[in-house]
This record gives C-alpha cells, sequence and structure tokens, in this order.
C-alpha cells in the first residue's frame, strides 16, 4: 500500500465502525471486551512528540510510533527497532542495524533513510539529543537496514539518549515527515508502533481512538519492560476519554464502564481500595516533581535577586499536603534539583528550602532585590485539579509576600499554548506557573530540561545561567560515579543561587484500573502488554 492510499484506507475503516453501530448486541460485546477504555489527565493538545514535552503528546506517541532502543525498569537501555548495535574500539563509530519487518502504519518499509531524519529532528529539540549532536561528526544511511554514526569524542550514553523515555523521546517518522521544520509541529501522523491514530474519530477535548496496527512486528523474545521488550497489542481499540470531573471518571471505573483512571483525585482513594474489582497500585516508581517556573526573560523574574529571595517563602509541605492529603506515602518534601531516586539527588545547599519560612524576612529580601510591585501574571490550569491546588496555595504566598498577583484561571491547552511565547505578559505572554515534571526526567543532567541554561534553546522560561552549562558539560566528561556526583552537587548550588525554577515536592502518584485488566507495566501508561482476563 501506498502513502496515499492510506486515507482511503482510514474513511473506509472509519465507516465500517460506524456500521457496527447497528450490529446485534453480542457482536457489540464481543467488540467491547476488545476495546480498553482510558481516562487521561488532559486532552492531547500537540501531536508531535519533538515540539512538545506534554505529557499526553509522550502517551500518544508511544501508542503509534517506536524508538531504536527501549528503556527497562532498571533504566538500562536496550535495543528496540534494532536488531543489535556495534561500537568501535575507540568509542567513535556507531553502527545501529534495524530488525527485519518493521512497517510503518502505511505499510511503507521503515528504513535507515527514515531512522537518520528522525534522530537529527529529535536532536535539535532535545537536551540529551543536544549532548549527542554536538558530540557527532556525522550520521548516515549505509543501506535501507544500516545506520552509521560517527563521533567526534566518545559517547557512551548514545543508547540511553534514543532511549529516554520521558519529555521529547527519539521517535522514527517516515524520512519526508522526519524531515520537517522541528520547530513547527508536524500535521500527520503515521508511525510504525503497536496501534495507529484515527483521525477521523477524534473529537477534540472528548476523545481519541487508537486501532490495532496488523503490521506491527512485535521485538521476538524478552520480557516487557517500560518500553523495552516485545509490545504486544492485545486490544483492537484503545479508547482515551476526557473527563474533566475525576469523581465523574471514578464513579465511571467503579461502574465498569472505562478500565482505566490515570490518576484518581486521592480523597476517592479509600473508596476506590474498598472496591474489589478495581486495583489502586504506583506505576511510577520516579514520582512526579512538583515545580514552579519562571519565565526569565521579563520583569520581575529576570532578576536572579528576585527569584533567590522567593525560595525563602516556599514550603514545599504546603503544596504536597494540598495535592496529595497528609499521607507521607504519597508525598516527599525536602526535595532538591534531582529527583530522590537519583545517584544525584543531596542534601547540599537544600537548607534554602528547609528552613524556616519568613514571610515578613522575603517581603523586606523583594524590595531589597528591587521588585517594584510589578504586576506577576501566573497561569493556572484550573480543569486540572492538582494544578489548581498548586496555583492557590501560591496565589496565597505571593499575597502574603506582597507580590502582585495576576491569577489567570485557565484550561490546560492555554497553558500549553501560552507558556511558550517570550512576548512580555502585557503583550500576552507570562511569568510564573507550577507544574509537575516526571522523576524521570531529572535523574541526571543529560535529561534534565529545566536545568537547562541555554536561553532561548532552553524549554519554556528561557533561563541563561552559563556556570550551569559549564557543569553540564563536565558531567558528561566526568570519568566515573563518584566525580559526576560531586559535579551534580555544584549544578544543585548554582541552581539555588540562579534559581531556573524553584522544586515544590514529590508526589508518588497511583493509578487505578480494573481488576480484569492485567499487565499493566510500570512507568507513564503504556497500552501495549495489556490484556483483560476472561470472566
Amino acid at each position: 500500500m501506498k502513502r496515499r492510499d492510506f486515507l482511503v484506507t482510514g474513511i473506509k475503516a472509519g465507516a465500517a465502525g460506524a456500521a457496527l453501530l447497528g450490529a446485534p448486541a453480542i457482536l457489540r460485546a464481543q467488540t467491547k471486551a476488545n476495546v480498553l477504555r482510558f481516562v487521561p489527565e488532559a486532552d492531547v493538545v500537540i501531536f508531535d512528540p519533538v515540539t512538545s514535552p506534554s505529557w499526553q503528546t509522550r502517551d500518544y506517541a508511544y501508542l503509534v510510533y517506536d524508538t531504536l532502543f527501549g528503556m527497562d525498569d532498571e533504566n538500562r537501555p536496550q535495543p528496540q527497532m534494532l536488531e543489535g548495535y556495534n561500537v568501535s574500539s575507540d568509542g567513535l563509530a556507531w553502527t545501529l542495524t534495524l530488525r527485519e519487518g518493521l512497517k510503518f502504519h502505511d505499510n511503507e518499509p521503515v528504513r535507515a533513510q527514515d531512522v537518520v531524519p528522525s534522530i537529527r529532528r529529535w536532536a535539535a529539540r532535545d537536551s540529551f539529543g543536544q549532548a549527542l549532536l554536538a558530540a557527532t561528526n556525522d550520521i548516515g544511511a549505509k543501506n535501507d537496514k544500516t545506520v552509521d554514526i560517527r563521533l567526534k569524542k566518545p559517547f557512551p550514553l548514545l543508547p540511553n539518549a534514543l532511549a529516554k523515555t520521558m519529555a521529547y523521546p527519539c521517535m522514527v517518522m517516515p524520512e519526508r515527515i522526519a524531515k520537517s521544520d522541528p520547530f513547527k509541529a508536524i500535521s500527520e501522523t503515521i508511525g510504525s508502533g503497536p496501534y495507529r491514530f484515527v483521525a477521523n474519530e477524534r473529537v477534540p477535548g472528548a476523545k481519541l481512538v487508537f486501532e490495532k496496527f496488523p503490521g506491527y512486528a512485535a521485538r521476538k523474545g524478552g520480557t516487557p519492560s517500560q518500553t523495552a521488550g516485545p509490545k504486544v497489542a492485545n486490544f483492537e481499540r484503545v479508547e482515551w476519554t476526557i473527563m474533566q470531573d475525576t469523581a465523574t471518571a471514578a464513579a465511571a471505573l467503579q461502574r465498569g464502564e472505562i478500565d482505566w483512571l490515570q490518576t484518581p483525585n486521592n480523597d476517592l482513594l479509600p473508596t476506590l481500595r474498598g472496591n474489589k474489582n478495581i486495583v489502586v497500585r504506583t506505576i511510577l516508581p520516579t514520582g512526579l516533581i512538583a515545580y514552579m517556573r519562571f519565565n526569565h526573560l521579563t520583569p520581575p523574574f529576570n532578576n536572579p535577586a528576585i527569584r533567590r529571595a522567593l525560595i525563602g517563602a516556599v514550603n514545599q509541605s504546603d503544596y504536597m499536603i494540598a495535592i496529595n492529603g497528609a499521607d507521607k506515602t504519597l508525598w516527599r518534601d525536602g526535595v532538591g534539583y534531582f529527583a530522590p531516586t537519583s545517584p544525584y539527588a543531596s542534601k547540599v545547599g537544600i537548607e534554602h528550602l528547609t528552613g524556616k519560612r519568613d514571610y515578613a524576612k522575603v517581603k523586606s529580601d523583594l524590595a531589597k532585590a528591587g521588585y517594584k510591585g510589578e504586576k506577576v501574571v501566573m497561569l493556572v490550569a484550573v480543569n486540572i485539579p492538582y494544578l489548581k491546588m498548586m496555583g492557590e496555595v501560591s496565589a496565597d504566598m505571593f499575597r502574603k509576600i506582597g507580590l502582585d498577583v495576576d491569577y489567570v484561571a485557565t484550561d490546560w491547552t492555554s497553558v500549553v499554548q501560552r507558556r511558550n511565547k517570550t512576548e512580555p505578559a502585557e503583550q500576552g505572554g507570562w511569568n510564573i506557573f507550577s507544574i509537575y515534571d516526571n522523576g524521570a526526567n531529572e535523574l541526571d543532567p543529560a535529561s534534565h530540561l529545566l536545568l537547562r541554561g541555554n536561553g532561548k534553546d532552553a524549554q519554556f522560561g528561557w533561563p541563561t545561567m552559563p556556570k550551569i552549562e559549564e557543569l553540564r558539560s563536565a558531567w558528561f566528561e566526568a570519568k566515573d560515579l563518584g566525580a559526576q556526583k560531586k559535579i551534580c552537587e555544584q549544578i544543585q548550588l548554582q541552581a539555588f543561587e540562579e534559581v531556573p525554577y524553584i522544586p515544590l515536592g514529590q508526589s508518588i502518584p497511583p493509578t487505578a484500573y480494573r481488576k480484569d485488566i492485567t499487565g499493566v507495566l510500570n512507568g507513564h501508561p503504556f497500552f501495549w502488554n495489556v490484556r483483560r482476563q476472561a470472566a
């Protein structure tokens, strides 16, 4: 099948789906058994994993795309689309060999010529990818199955870069799409993953549908573990239903109208745990790190002294209790600039966050730092409960220390769109917002986007911090774990000085699904290996 024929097939498939509505009840029941019904935290806004770090974009992307390497539960990269790879004795030449049978959703074969621009487009945006590209002389296709990477200097973390699972994963796309501008979201979805996106069933703000791709060749052998191992699609369809009210979603889960609720409200957990037909468990061992992000380009937070003064007002436990309740199995405070599960986490400089909170002193420090009463535009996605809670805690704190807060109550879609704007707040930009980052993004300097200090090339907020950039480069060159740990301590001390953002604590949220759903893997929501047990 040629790519131009794919749309016709998609239309026919949609018509067949519509005809099914009139099918006998027994057929509808059989079909329901082959459908996994999932409620995510929010809708997908941008359908391009290269241009958006959104969790929803990432989860969508793992359904429809595949990666060269996967990451297992021990955070070790494993060949995924690759049959294998070879590295020269000097570490400068890498040869990646694709597995047989790989196909895109239009049934065109996956070739090395698709892989090369996919790596380049991803590396233009991702922090880890930029480091890899800086160490690279050339990436080329030797033939349809073989990718050659020639380095300027050894880069032993190359598989880790291509296997990263969080913001901006390296997904393989067809050559013509992969050659698109990495700073402009693509409008066409053609992946090679276990499911294909059914665009004509998309209802913005309400529904996304994915169908099993019969041409997907799962890796043979091994055990499914996060994004590594065989990716076996056991459902004919995966349907995402967007429900803004999590109480409604939880009730639907209890009635069996949905199969999986990504993040139930914590106040509903006792009820869900008391239901013998529901499993409540944590699948995210690295947790979620809450953070307060500043726009470094405009007043007042272009002034590092003002950012430093604000640290003295932040009480991480206030945020964590507001979001998670008093149960400390669901959260941690005393969290620095690396995730608590990271080997690089340390208590160096942590007294800035754990010392006595003194609002009067902070107010005085802000004045000394040069705060002149500028309006602070704070974006709050009030349609997502935990983001609303973060916003309310911040707003209360800001008022107590004398900041002039403009609380912009909006929705998640608007936050995603507005936080990309570099213009001053009065021209439609912003000053501050709070949100979660996945703890796996904050395990080391390679993937820690929020610690980049490369100005306009950094993630929204755009801090310029040359010292942190120098330390990050030194981390890549360090010879052993001990040397890397010392560098990360220096990075944390420098972060408390320059304050790219303020950590607000770590949540360890559970997910909830029906008891007859089995095979749910650790990590964020993955949809392979999951199956429905027969009654």
